[in-house]
């Protein structure tokens, strides 16, 4: 069974996601400025971020996310069927490509489309070499 992946920007589902696994919103220590949290971050316990991460608020956490126009990766469960706590922030134009498998089709036909006519040159005999043409002797 493959694990599924799901994308949101939604902050309740992506509150109640990090919440039901005991994640806080977080950001890395020194990443950021004056007014500034840095990189965001799901903490989780266990995890070895304790000493590198702060936690900071949910609205804090949702001001910059929204701001910085972020959307989440996330699993529900592992391919095992565990609970899962896989997450990756992204752009949200980055998650809306790669919800359209329409551009992945134009690509790779367009990849498809190229393969046979390399395959056939690739595949067709090699050219008899000959020698080259000699003019013939005039007799002047």
């Amino acid at each position: 069974m493959a694990a599924l992946s799901k994308t949101t920007s939604d902050h309740e589902e992506i509150r109640r996601w990090a919440e039901s696994r005991g994640g806080r919103p977080s950001c890395v220590r020194g990443t950021g400025g004056s007014g500034d949290v840095g990189m965001l971050r799901l903490d989780f316990p266990g995890y070895e971020g304790e000493e590198s991460l702060e936690e900071i608020s949910w609205d804090d956490w949702f001001e910059k996310f929204d701001e910085r126009g972020l959307a989440l990766i996330f699993q529900e469960k592992t391919a095992g069927g565990a609970e899962s706590r896989f997450n990756k922030l992204v752009s949200r134009e980055t998650a809306e490509e790669k919800k359209k498998p329409a551009a992945r089709a134009r690509t790779s036909g367009a990849h498809k489309k190229a393969a046979p006519a390399a395959k056939k040159r690739a595949s067709a005999a090699p050219a008899k070499k000959t020698a080259p043409k000699r003019r013939a002797k005039s007799s002047r």
